[in-house]
Parts: C-alpha cells; sequence; structure tokens
C-alpha cells in the first residue's frame, strides 16, 4: 500500500512480501519525507523515519478484523505514551485499539473462506494519507489505489487538522452511521468515492469493494 499526502512529493508504502503456510508479512515503509507513525491491529505501531523507514509486521493464518493505518503528527516519550494529530491509538505507541479518524484504513482477513484473503481500502473513518495497495504474486494482480488530494478538497463540515473527516464522526447520526443496517449514498459518502472509486466510503458500501485472493498471496 502507497500513501501520498499529495500526488508529487508524499508516499506511504505498504506491501505484503511473502507468505508462510498461509501467514503474511507486511513490508511497511515509509517514503514520506517525515515521519510517519504506523498503527496496526494486531501488531501495534512503529516510528518509521522519512524516505525508507521500514517495519516488518508478521501477522498469523485466520486473522480477521486487522487494519493498518498511517498516523501523523504523533509525539511519545520513552515510555510510549503521547498523542496523534490523525490515527491516535488511545495515546500508545503500541497500539491495542483501532486508530481514531480521521485515517485512511487498510483492512484484511487471512486464509477466510475457502481460504483466502478479504482485502480492502475504507474511508468510513476519513482520511489523513493516501493509499495505493498493489498484489503482486499468487495470480492475483488485482490494485487499490487513492491518490486524490481529499484533504486538500475537504468539505468544510469534514475538515480536521491534517485530515478530512467521515460524516459519522462528525454528525453522529444514523444516515451517516448506518446504526439501523439500512443506510445509502450520501452527498459526503459520493464526495469520496468520486475521488476514490476503489474504497469503500460508508458501512453499506463494502459488498462492491471487498477483494479476494488465495491464502498465502504476496502483496
Amino acid at each position: 500500500m502507497i500513501f501520498y499526502k499529495n500526488l508529487s512529493t508524499f508516499s506511504f508504502l505498504y506491501a505484503l512480501c511473502f507468505s508462510l503456510a498461509h501467514a503474511a508479512t507486511f513490508v511497511i515503509t515509509n517514503n514520506c519525507p517525515y515521519t510517519v507513525w504506523a498503527g496496526a491491529v494486531p501488531g501495534g505501531g512503529m516510528r518509521l523515519n522519512p524516505r525508507g523507514g521500514i517495519w516488518n509486521l508478521d501477522v498469523s493464518a485466520g486473522t480477521k478484523g486487522a487494519r493498518i493505518w498511517p498516523r501523523t503528527g504523533c509525539s511519545f516519550d520513552e515510555a510510549g505514551r503521547g498523542r496523534c494529530q490523525t490515527g491516535d491509538c488511545d495515546g500508545l505507541l503500541q497500539c491495542q485499539a483501532y486508530g481514531a479518524p480521521p485515517n485512511t484504513l487498510a483492512e484484511y482477513a487471512l486464509n477466510q473462506t475457502v481460504r483466502c484473503d478479504n482485502w480492502e481500502k475504507a474511508l468510513v473513518d476519513g482520511f489523513n494519507v493516501l493509499m495505493k495497495f498493489s498484489l503482486i504474486s499468487n495470480g492475483c494482480t488485482r490494485g487499490i489505489s487513492c491518490i486524490a488530494d481529499i484533504n486538500g478538497q475537504c468539505p468544510d463540515e469534514l475538515n480536521a487538522p491534517d485530515g478530512c473527516n467521515n460524516p459519522c464522526t462528525v454528525f453522529k447520526t444514523d444516515q451517516y452511521c448506518c446504526n439501523s443496517g439500512s443506510c445509502g449514498l450520501t452527498d459526503f459518502s459520493k464526495f469520496f468515492k468520486d475521488r476514490c472509486p476503489d474504497a469503500y466510503s460508508y458501512p453499506k458500501d463494502d459488498q462492491t469493494n471487498t477483494f479476494t485472493c488465495n491464502g498465502g498471496t504476496n502483496y
């Protein structure tokens, strides 16, 4: 997965490079010209130095409900406590819970039904860094990307420091949060969808934006 702050100067690379017995290793590389703190559940977190900081994250077969996301504007003490401007996970360097919006998400589940990996890119928690996620082995060639300037074009109602919030976070209504289980496309989710059509943009959008590959695929 590659994340950018804008199209010309920033990138943040996440790639799944190999697997063993259908487990997976994520090689998370920061290509940005500034520090990025990657967060992962499972996995914790890591400070990644500008332009080349790497974190190798091993994930067990059968893992589901997993997320990886970039955090920005972070400051931590020697005990690993502090805060991030975007993607903060309860003030901890080593995340034990999902990050707070806004943050761009990579979500995955390994070796699920018929031994397939399920993976997707999500903007349901808003957006902070652009993402590209490529698959490179095992017959899977489908990549997903989100390389639009969402932060620069963010609607005023959703604007946040260094990010763009999802409407559920801002308005907390069923129309945007889908608490009743039945909701549809809104002007705000359409804003995200128009710019990043591969990402699911509201909770009921994921059926069209979840992709599968054989277990053991390299990404």
